[in-house]
């Protein structure tokens, strides 16, 4: 896997949340013998062993559960070992979400039928808004509490945090909520990790402007999920290959910020070293 990644023209890898614990030492290895440098792993890796597949929402920090939150706390201390272990300076982290009926997912399937903005589409959408800003408050003081451990956990290694922009609208934080959650933590190891196919998802079904967004947030960007969408929701597209645009967005995140292609496994090489090359042509390296 990480040769396969290395042969493809990229420098350092993001390891996911779907590696499993058996995987990890044939990963120290390579990175002991200077083959391969990591840019960050994504919360939970390795995958804890009761878990079967990829699930970085398998345990939630905003759980009602004491246990679940307790569990998710240790996973996430165990992914901040193992950045340090492997001298990837930033950990990238899911929050949780908040219990309502899910609406994202519905709303996508309107805007496909060519109903957006239909009534029932905008009756729906508000629906899920009132739910949301009644309830959120509880979720986030749970998420809050687990954040303070974990960021004195975090400083203590000198790893990062991102929170990432997350796709769904159930989910925390939303993009009202967490510049106030950056504030509340006040801490330099916290910041934004940007997600361009999420982003754009939300923009595509009028819960934000991705421009406008990133002019906020984007000078608190650690890194960032470089992918494409296709509309309304088909993300992990090479970048170029879909209607989010890059051109535009891109210049407002950091000079130093983390580019990390977060692309569909079913992404042909030529297509994914034509995205490269084309990023190349517009950014540079």
């Amino acid at each position: 896997m990480l040769r396969e990644i290395i042969d493809l023209g990229f420098d350092r890898v993001e390891l996911g949340h779907g590696i499993r614990i058996s995987l990890m030492p044939g990963i120290q290895k390579m990175y002991e013998a200077g083959k391969v440098k990591f840019t960050s792993l994504h919360n939970f890796c390795p995958l804890p062993v009761e878990v079967l597949g990829a699930s970085p929402d398998c345990y939630q920090f905003s759980a009602w559960h004491p246990q679940e939150r307790e569990r998710a706390v240790k996973q996430t201390f165990q992914t901040i070992d193992f950045a340090e272990r492997l001298g990837a300076p930033f950990v990238v982290m899911h929050l949780g979400e908040v219990a309502m009926q899910p609406i994202t997912d519905l709303l996508i399937k309107l805007a496909k039928k060519g109903e957006m903005f239909s009534r029932e589409y905008v009756r729906k959408k508000l629906k899920a808004v009132e739910k949301r800003e009644s309830v959120a408050p509880r979720y986030l003081d749970r998420v809050k509490d687990c954040l303070r451990r974990i960021v004195a956990y975090a400083t203590l290694k000198k790893i990062r945090l991102g929170i990432e922009g997350r796709r769904g609208y159930e989910e925390i934080p939303n993009e009202r909520e967490l510049p106030a959650l950056l504030d509340e933590l006040n801490s330099p190891q916290v910041g934004y990790w940007h997600d361009f196919g999420h982003l754009q998802i939300k923009e595509n079904l009028g819960f934000v402007d991705h421009e406008e967004w990133l002019r906020r947030i984007g000078s608190r960007a650690f890194g960032c999920h470089v992918q494409d969408c296709i509309w309304p929701a088909q993300d992990h597209q090479p970048p170029f290959a879909g209607d989010v645009d890059l051109a535009k967005l891109v210049p407002l995140l950091p000079k130093d910020c983390l580019w990390v292609w977060e692309l569909s496994p079913r992404k042909t090489v030529e297509e994914i070293q034509r995205s490269v090359a084309t990023w190349k042509k517009h950014f540079g390296e």
